[in-house]
């Protein structure tokens, strides 16, 4: 057995065994000394180190070097090269049968303590079967409107003189709403009337020239048939009368023209005063005070009268929905910030659908009274439309029936008071967001399961983690 020490001022002192490194521990020092009394094993005496075994805190076998000695902290031995081997052997075999016994320990407790406390439990989550009322719905948006309205608006030209009413007034039907400048109308049925008095002056002055060709054509006649006047005199006279004629033939027309203008000047006078058409309240109003308004191309729009007395709900529900709503439906809705329910019936399916983000969807319309004022005309409704209800009925969760449809036959875990679970086979039948209605096969107060919770005992481990009940 070669063993050598290499002294390195700069780094620790190393040991070569048989060829191979080991590093010295940190709390052996190397010194060169001459002539260092070393005791050997046998009781002789030397002073010279060279070729000593020695063994450093029983921790490193040497053999040191010419004039160098190691120096540990405490006392060294020196021993025969053959037990050196030996007991440095058995310090080895010593130090793997702790490490292996260690770990055969650690790992044994380990399982021993997963088994024992760490295995895993089941808690049943579980709701009681209990009588309720139940209704199936379909669910959808929709928007309050009046049940009608009308948008008011200026048949002629003019100033808006004066506007009569304000936003929220309740107005009676033919109650005056506004007043356009008259000046106009006024003036345009003033020439109306005068050019019809002309025309109707010239119509009795055509009348009476007819009256006096008429005369003249019936006396050339009569001469003409004792033959004392020519033909050519007879003709004149009879050519006179039909001119006559047609002149006061033209004349009643104008007539007609003229007084027809006087008519559409007393109305175009009358449109200047705006009246109500129905009855209700005024909800808008687009033109103030002193604008001018030009009905020559388009009426304008001066406010809108709606009649809320009444409103109509306006539904938008999807086509996957649709094929199960029918006009006099039940529906109701309630409205933001207030829980109480308004009950109608559907009136109307309209068939023009409209898409709204690629999703197609149909306007259901049911009316609603409105005489207290409570509902307000552009509020959010959500809509309810009561497709199937059921009073005083066994109800469970929705959990515990999981995607069953109604009328289908399922089974549910049933939980015992012993804690144990049965399963068995039920009925359903309405079916709501949140509750099932069960015709067969539970009893009141029953519990049933929703739901399974795996939890540790008094302690956890990963491992246990891992396994099953």
């Amino acid at each position: 057995m070669n063993i050598n020490i290499n002294i390195n001022p700069t780094s620790n002192p190393t040991v070569t065994v048989n060829d191979e490194l080991v590093a010295l521990p940190k709390d052996v020092h190397a010194t060169p000394v001459k002539d260092v009394p070393v005791k050997p094993s046998n009781g002789a005496s030397t002073t010279s180190p060279k070729d000593v075994p020695v063994i450093p805190s029983n921790r490193v076998l040497a053999t040191l070097p010419n004039d160098v000695i190691v120096i540990p902290p405490k006392d060294v031995l020196a021993v025969p090269l053959t037990i050196r081997q030996k007991i440095f052997q058995n310090v080895r075999k010593r130090r793997y049968l702790w490490l292996i016994g260690a770990l055969i320990i650690v790992i044994a407790g380990a399982f021993a303590y997963h088994w024992i406390f760490g295995k895993a439990k089941i808690i049943y989550a579980a709701a009681a079967v209990e009588r309720g009322d139940i209704e199936s719905t379909v669910v959808a948006a929709g928007i309050v409107q009046p049940i009608k309205y009308v948008d008011v608006g200026a048949q002629t030209s003019g100033k808006l003189q004066s506007l009569k009413v304000n936003r929220g007034d309740r107005v009676k039907k033919n109650q005056l709403l506004a007043e356009i400048d008259p000046v106009l109308a006024k003036t345009a049925l003033t020439a109306a009337n005068a050019a019809l008095e002309s025309i109707t002056s010239q119509h009795s002055l055509k009348q009476a020239q007819l009256v006096l060709t008429k005369l003249q054509r019936d006396r050339n006649d009569d001469l003409f048939a004792r033959q004392l006047v020519s033909a050519s005199d007879r003709d004149i006279t009879q050519a006179a009368y039909d001119v006559a004629f047609a002149d006061a033939a033209s004349l009643s027309a104008q007539m007609k023209e003229a007084t027809a203008t006087v008519n559409t000047g007393k109305a175009n006078l009358g449109y200047t005063k705006i009246t109500a058409p129905i009855a209700g309240e005024i909800v808008s109003i687009s033109l103030l005070e002193g604008q001018t308004l030009n009905a020559n191309q388009q009426a304008p729009n001066i406010l809108r009268i709606a009649d809320i007395d009444t409103v109509t709900v306006w539904a938008q529900v999807s086509e996957a929905d649709i094929v199960r709503v029918k006009p006099d439906q039940d529906v109701y809705f309630t409205i933001l910030g207030d829980s109480l329910r308004w009950n109608g019936k559907i009136r109307q399916i309209l068939p023009t659908p409209e898409l709204i983000n690629n999703v197609v969807f149909y306007d259901v319309l049911f009316d609603i009274p409105n005489q207290d004022r409570e509902l307000e005309i552009q509020m959010t409704a959500q809509v309810f439309i009561v497709l199937a209800q059921a009073k005083g009925v066994l109800l469970i969760p929705i959990a515990a029936i999981g995607n069953a449809s109604e009328g289908s036959e399922i089974k549910v875990q049933v939980l015992k008071a012993d804690g144990t679970v049965e399963l068995r086979a039920i009925k359903i039948g309405i079916k709501s967001e949140i509750s099932a209605e069960v015709t067969d096969g539970l009893k009141e107060k029953e519990q049933v399961v929703i739901g399974e919770i795996k939890a540790q005992g008094t302690a956890t481990s990963a491992l246990s983690a891992r396994k099953g009940p």
